[in-house]
């Protein structure tokens, strides 16, 4: 497998995790009725939008084509799936935490990809910017507890 394909199947994996994230946040926010809480889980899904737009003009930049997302792999997806279970119970304090949990496997994730030392350095700054920015969203997020407990 060439560099780039291999940076392309990352960024992908990455890519897939966002979009996931996105959905995840925007499902929080239909879910909560905490007027801070509901506009934080909208910022979120918006930056995570952005960040899968970002890492599209990445692909791209590979000469490779991104993937159109949505996908059921990885274990990122898995734990944004288990906000469906937070919902049930309506329960901002366990959507709260559900939304930890799928922070944590995001940075998890991107310090995956940030340590290869064959990225190239834009790709690498664009996606500390983005490991950060998550590491931020987790810390508001525990800092929301609380407010809401």
């Amino acid at each position: 497998m060439k560099f780039t394909e291999k940076l392309t199947h990352s960024l992908n994996e990455l890519l897939e995790k966002n979009y996931d994230a996105e959905k995840g946040y925007k499902k929080a926010a239909e879910n909560v009725e905490n007027v801070k809480l509901k506009k934080f889980f909208n910022e979120q899904a918006q930056k995570r939008y952005d960040f899968g737009h970002e890492i599209k003009s990445e692909i791209r930049n590979y000469g490779e084509s991104p993937d159109k997302g949505g996908s059921a792999k990885g274990a990122m997806h898995r734990v944004w799936m288990d906000l469906e279970t937070a919902f049930s119970s309506n329960n901002e304090e366990t959507i709260l935490n559900e939304v930890q949990k799928g922070e944590k496997a995001a940075i998890e994730e991107y310090n995956e990809v940030i340590k290869d030392t064959t990225l190239p350095p834009t790709t690498q700054k664009i996606l500390t910017n983005h490991r950060d920015t998550i590491q931020t969203a987790l810390q508001s997020a525990k800092n929301f507890e609380s407010v809401i407990s």
